[in-house]
């Protein structure tokens, strides 16, 4: 038995079309896989199955169970076919044939067809997307053989191994096959139109077993059941079911449908139980407008046309025309004849019924007030500055830059003229100016109060000035703390060179020169200041300098390059700093010397960044005429995006003790916006824009170019291309 269905297996994989071997090497037995536990025969299986529940699992057993299961089986169970007994939930011609025939399983596992891909009767096609072709009885996957060839290496092994020809692929387990001499005679048996057994003699002569005489007897003797003449008990149960069901409406008997076709009315809308009423998304056919006083067969001598209207009328194109026909006056009706486009319009009417796509908008009746955000009236979150105070009148050239002292008094501004101007806040007075020798792109006053000390970026340098104003014994503290420098004897090699000034130069205010190898684009103190921040104009790892004021000393803080650095920042209150580049700032801690954070602002060029007074935000203006805003603590996604300015921003600012912040662009105006960050961590910031404030001319298509905050006053003041600062109040 078990050679026979070995032989079947191998023939339906010899005549199935498959791939040919891919693997040369030797054949590989398929990977045992484990017994499901519940179904294989034991001692301890229940011996009060019925019949067919045995043979289930009996076949269950065969099909699953691996071959190192069935080699103990065999050992097993050839010992009790000598002591004449039969193990429960085993069949007795399976113990049979394998004590028969026990040199055939050197070959064969299993007298049962050995079906490892228990996926069922499936399309294997379905199975060609995945790495699997099926599952063994536990429910786990069957994986196909890796095949990694190619045609060349398939060509080799065609050239190199002689069993080439003979090997088949099995479809059900994706392994390689080699058929043996009697399967491969058995196919060709097959081919040829033969039987399969070489030992079935088709043309042995035939046995009469039944001879045509009559017998007097019958083959079986056996007298009728009972049952046959009896009617059946549970078939009166089923009818009885089935006319309670049809008593009851659950049932409905068949009947005889009307074979004449059903037509209704594809546009009949106007009824709702018509058949189209019910569905909710059909959308009926416009009607046809009805004709007026010019399709009239006698129409008013004003829907006439003249000669002239006539001529203009043949000109126009059809879809240009008020009336797609020519009125006519007849003296009757019998007089009128038939219409010549009756067909013509009748078939585009059929074409716009059916064709023309019709679909249902659902309109919401919304109002905009209501979509609109309820923000605050601007007048409840006064003060903030309202109108323009004081123009502050002298340079020649645009100012590019401002700062203001850190009590408010003085106003540092630099210009492209190549001066840096003193002003007194209050007067509008020029109180200072100081000739640098080039453009001043960025001033920055010392926020520290016990220091009066200005630096200004010009060219490649960083001047820093004593503006001598204000309180002299802060004057002259700021000068004695500058002159008690000691240079040590073996000065470190640094990235830029601290020199004294001249005498004439220390006349002017200056008192020392930070001297760089590329220009200076922006300079910034710390808070405590003591440290500045320096951007320099060149590519690589050195655009971002730091230099300390008491020690002298100059480090390039970064390694490597993250792109083109626009804006640099210190924290307020922590030990961070923020650089901000082409399309992202970076927040690095300076103690641990690690990036904390990496602010994406979806702009395509970031111009400016601010820092709020509490450290927890920061807002970037871009030449895309965008400012975001940034919650440090929510994501490092823009928390809102403003678009207020139309054309590039060039500045933004915070104001340090009331909750404002300002931004000017080259459109001329400076927004100036209420922005209340609160305590509670679960409340997010209110961002309410509350004044336009322009008053800047524009000059070679710039607008404002630098926007600063009063420390103590809700004001603001602007540098402009026209070579003004203005003060808004």
């Amino acid at each position: 038995m078990a050679g026979v269905q070995g032989a079947g297996r191998a023939v339906a994989l010899a005549l199935r079309p498959g791939k040919r071997r891919l693997d040369p090497g030797p054949e590989r037995e398929p990977e045992p896989e484990e017994a499901s536990p519940g179904c294989g025969p034991g001692p301890d299986s229940d011996s009060g199955l019925s019949d067919s529940e045995e043979s289930v699992f009996s076949g269950l057993e065969d099909s699953g169970s691996d071959s190192s299961a069935d080699d103990d089986d065999e050992g097993e169970d050839g010992a009790d076919a000598e002591q004449g007994q039969v193990r429960p939930g085993t069949p007795g011609l399976k113990t049979e044939a394998r004590t028969h025939s026990g040199d055939e399983y050197a070959e064969d596992s299993s007298d049962e067809e050995d079906i490892r891909n228990t996926v069922g009767n499936v399309p294997l096609e379905w199975y060609a997307d995945f790495p699997h072709v099926g599952y063994d009885l536990d429910g786990r996957r069957i994986y196909k053989p890796l095949r990694t060839r190619d045609e060349l290496d398939q060509f080799l092994d065609k050239m190199d191994d002689p069993d080439y020809w003979r090997t088949v692929q099995d479809r059900m387990t994706g392994r390689d096959v080699r058929l043996t001499d009697e399967q491969v005679a058995l196919v060709r048996r097959l081919q040829r139109g033969q039987f399969g057994d070489v030992s079935f003699d088709p043309y042995e002569p035939a046995v009469d077993f039944f001879s045509g005489d009559i017998m007097i007897h019958p083959v079986t003797n056996r007298p009728a059941d009972k049952r046959s003449f009896i009617p059946s008990l549970v078939e009166k149960e089923k009818v009885s079911r089935m006319v309670h069901a049809i008593k009851m409406g659950w049932i409905q008997p068949r009947r005889p449908r009307d074979p004449t076709p059903s037509f209704y009315d594809l546009w009949a809308q106007e009824d709702p139980n018509a058949v189209l009423g019910r569905h909710k998304m059909h959308v009926p056919a416009p009607k046809l407008a009805l004709p007026g006083h010019a399709e009239s067969y006698n129409p008013p001598p004003e829907y006439l046309l003249s000669e002239e209207e006539r001529l203009t009328w043949e000109q126009q194109e059809p879809g240009e025309r008020k009336l797609n026909f020519l009125p006519h006056k007849f003296p009757s009706l019998r007089a009128v004849p038939s219409y010549g486009r009756f067909i013509h319009e009748r078939f585009e009417r059929c074409l716009d019924l059916y064709l023309c796509p019709r679909q249902r908008k659902m309109r919401v009746n919304v109002d905009p007030e209501d979509l609109i955000p309820k923000l605050p009236r601007p007048r409840d979150l006064q003060p903030f500055p309202t109108c323009q105070a004081l123009v502050y009148w002298g340079h020649s050239d645009l100012v590019r830059c401002l700062a203001v002292s850190p009590g408010g008094q003085w106003l540092a501004s630099g210009s492209d003229d190549g001066s840096l101007r003193l002003w007194e806040v209050a007067t509008a007075r020029c109180m200072r100016t100081v000739s640098v020798g080039g453009v001043v792109r960025s001033v920055a006053w010392n926020p520290n109060p016990t220091v009066c000390l200005v630096a200004a970026a010009t060219e490649d340098s960083v001047l820093l000035l004593n503006p001598l104003l204000g309180d002299r014994l802060v004057v002259g503290s700021t000068d004695q703390l500058l002159g008690a420098f000691s240079p040590a004897e073996e000065p470190a090699v640094q990235p830029a060179r601290w020199l004294e000034v001249s005498e004439e130069e220390r006349q002017q205010g200056l008192r020392l020169r930070i001297c760089h190898d590329k220009p200076v684009t922006q300079v910034t103190w710390h808070a405590r200041g003591d440290y500045l921040a320096v951007v320099l104009a060149t590519p690589g790892h050195t655009q971002v300098l730091l230099h300390q004021l008491s020690r002298r000393r100059s480090q390039s803080p970064f390694r490597r390059s993250h792109g083109q650095v626009q804006r640099v920042a210190f924290h307020p209150t922590r030990p961070f700093l923020l650089v901000a580049s082409q399309r992202s700032v970076r927040v690095y801690h300076l103690l641990r010397q690690e990036l904390t954070k990496k602010l994406m602002p979806n702009c395509k060029w970031v111009s400016s960044m601010a820092v709020h007074p509490a450290g927890d935000n920061v807002i970037c203006g871009s030449y895309d005429s965008k400012l975001v805003w940034f919650d440090l603590d929510l994501s490092t996604k823009p928390y809102k995006v403003l678009r207020h300015h139309k054309k590039a921003l060039r500045a933004v600012a915070f104001h340090s003790r009331y909750p404002l912040f300002a931004s000017g662009s080259d459109d001329g105006s400076v927004i100036v916006c209420h922005g209340m960050v609160y305590n509670d961590l679960l409340q997010n910031p209110l961002l309410v824009p509350v004044k336009v404030l322009k008053g800047h001319a524009l000059s070679r298509d710039l607008g404002v170019l630098d926007v600063a905050f009063h420390p103590t006053q809700p004001w603001v003041f602007s540098a402009g291309a026209d070579g003004t600062v203005r003060l808004f109040t």
